[in-house]
Order: structure tokens, then sequence, then C-alpha cells
């Protein structure tokens, strides 16, 4: 499995961040890697989708939890990649929160010896969705 971390501290309340983070029928605006997601079930916080990937427009099954205020946890369950996005909350004080996310996945069949290279891509995207997901808060906040 490939671990990847990244974190950034941004200017707002923990509820106005968790606005953002909690819609994830939105992903497709932040995370470039995703191209669309189609929820198949919602029960309460879980929700059962299927995701179009940018890469070859792969399909994967997910199962998206939500734990308020705090975390979204990605399974990836099926496609090319395998593993977990966790999206974490920490309120630092009223005014100011940072936003983990860490990745544990790898690529299935033949693609597995590739994800050390994946690693670095996905890392990159990771850091880019945080500076969209940063700008939204701003625009949310003027």
């Amino acid at each position: 499995m490939a671990v990847i971390e990244t974190s950034r501290d941004i200017n707002t309340n923990i509820g106005n961040l968790w606005d953002i983070i909690s819609d994830v029928d939105r992903d497709p605006d932040y995370w470039y890697g995703t191209r669309s997601v189609k929820n198949t079930k919602k029960e309460e916080n879980r929700i059962e989708r299927e995701t179009t990937m940018s890469f070859k427009e792969s399909k994967c099954k997910e199962i998206v939890t939500l734990y308020p205020k705090y975390q979204t946890t990605t399974e990836i369950v099926e496609g090319p990649l395998i593993g977990w996005k966790t999206v974490t909350l920490d309120k630092i004080d009223e005014n100011n929160t940072r936003i983990n996310v860490k990745w544990d996945i790898h690529l299935k069949g033949f693609l597995g010896p590739f994800t050390i290279f994946v690693k670095k891509h996905i890392l990159k995207g990771s850091e880019e969705a945080l500076n969209r997901i940063t700008y939204k808060t701003i625009e949310k906040q003027t």
C-alpha cells in the first residue's frame, strides 16, 4: 500500500469547512482525478457510489462515510485503485481549521508495481484539491 498525506491550515471555522467537504456529490469540483460520481445507495451517513476516474475513464465502486464535523472516509472497494481516502478536520481555534488528507491505496493487478509512481500524482492532486477547497471557503466567507 502507498500512504500519502498532506494537510493545510485554513482561516475558517470548522462548520464552514465541513459544509464543503461533506458535500461529497461535489467531489469532482475539488478532486480533479474524479470525473463524476453516481450515488447508488444512501443510508444516513453512508453513501455507496460509482465513480468515474479521469485515468482512462476507469470506474470505481466506493463507500463514503460521513462523521459530522470531523471526517469523511472514502473506501474504494472495486476498480483499478483499491484503498482509502480520509479527510479529517481539526479545530485549531474558533476561526482556523486544519484539513488533513490521507490516502492508503494500491493499484490492482499488473498495475501494482506502478503504485509508487502514482503516489506522487495523488499527492499533487490532493494539494491542488486543498487549494480549491481553500478558495471555496474564502468565497463562502465574503
